[in-house]
């Protein structure tokens, strides 16, 4: 029978621990957080013309330039939307499409499904937004969508930089994001 000295014994004791507290913390690392959303987003504010600074690219997307979002409050309690878009090129020929975006039950209305062909609805979660409602950031729990919103078309730079910061430790892979092209 092999014998283990005392300080063998001891280091592999200490190893063990130090991989079940490594089991339990890298996960935390590894997978970020659930999203949070705002606490409230009041609609009426919200309400209006946004235009797309930044996105992850999507198929549905693509060739799209001067993107643009518009928010009405409907009469029969859910939100009109309409995005627009210019197709391969600044000047191109415009697109748009219509949807319903609904809010999801106390949410504080920062959580919405919004649904642009019957019966498919997508997740619309309202992440970070300024005080006077300048800037907003839309994404989706999985974090694989997107969006930088802003009331004008062009953002402050240093502004943009902090809501890149938040996004980051967020677990938002900024590599993936994509400057959309507008017109000052």
């Amino acid at each position: 029978m092999r014998t283990i000295d005392f300080s063998t014994k001891a280091r592999l004791k200490i190893a063990r621990k130090t991989l079940i507290i490594l089991f339990i913390l890298i996960p935390s690392y590894v997978m970020p957080q659930p999203l949070q959303t705002v606490p409230y987003v009041n609609l009426e504010k919200y309400s209006g013309l946004w235009y797309e600074i930044a996105s992850y690219p999507q198929r549905f997307q693509k060739g799209c330039h001067r993107t643009t979002a518009e928010y009405t409050l409907s009469d029969r309690g859910h939100v009109v939307v309409v995005n627009r878009c210019n197709r391969d090129s600044i000047n191109g020929k415009e697109s748009s499409i219509r949807g319903k975006a609904f809010v999801q039950k106390n949410s504080g209305n920062a959580k919405l499904r919004v649904q642009f062909f019957w019966p498919f609805r997508g997740d619309y979660w309202i992440i970070d937004l300024a005080d006077d409602y300048s800037y907003a950031v839309v994404s989706h729990p999985n974090r694989n969508y997107l969006w930088i919103l802003a009331r004008t078309p062009v953002i402050d730079e240093k502004v943009y930089n902090k809501i890149l910061k938040r996004l980051k430790d967020n677990g938002f892979d900024l590599d993936k994001l994509q400057l959309t092209k507008q017109v000052p």
